[in-house]
């Protein structure tokens, strides 16, 4: 694949182009770490890569839901805190993360496939500090742009972890995953 997103043709292409391609290029940050490297918190944070494709899966779950109306209350148990989202614990693996991501971007796919209206209401959660309290609803718009921008946020993040573990950066990275041709990108690898 390109390391652009595709051209577009209309607004839910636009929209769920580029929330492919963010999607993607989170993703490709984990290429060839192995389970403790994904928990490395290799930069000033505490956020690992592991953490950060963790975190995005569960996003995706709770705004599918939200758009579906089968989001119920906070996404995290009263025990369970900030780190617990961020982190991949000891008992979980990259390659579970990386399945769930794929899982949750498979399922909001389905669901906006299945809309025909981007304009469609979507509740805002109550009791939420982060959540505005004078808006009602937002559209499932507003819901595609959000986690075009969320993945986006955790996407720059995990480059600077992966740049922090190894050296590694996005587009030898994309070269190595996806066998780009040289002589553009010297692909990424761990001797190197």
């Amino acid at each position: 694949m390109p390391g652009f997103a595709p051209p577009v043709t209309d607004e839910r292409t636009a929209l769920t182009a580029y929330l492919a391609h963010q999607r993607r290029t989170l993703r490709v940050t984990a290429h060839g770490l192995t389970d403790d490297q994904a928990r490395m918190a290799a930069s000033a944070s505490e956020l690992s890569i592991g953490g950060l494709i963790k975190h995005a899966a569960r996003c995706e779950t709770f705004w599918t839901d939200l758009i579906l109306q089968q989001q119920s209350g906070p996404r995290r148990s009263a025990d369970e805190s900030d780190a617990d989202e961020f982190e991949l614990a000891q008992d979980e693996t990259l390659a579970d993360a990386l399945a769930a991501h794929a899982e949750a971007a498979s399922r909001t796919d389905a669901v906006i496939a299945g809309i025909p209206d981007l304009s469609q209401a979507v509740p805002v959660p109550r009791g939420l500090p982060w959540f505005p309290a004078e808006v009602e609803e937002w559209s499932v718009r507003w819901v595609l742009l959000h986690l075009i921008e969320e993945t986006a946020r955790h996407g720059g993040h995990a480059d600077v972890i992966r740049e922090s573990l190894d050296g590694a950066t996005l587009y030898p990275l994309l070269a190595a995953a996806e066998r780009w041709p040289d002589p553009w990108f010297r692909p990424w690898n761990p001797r190197n």
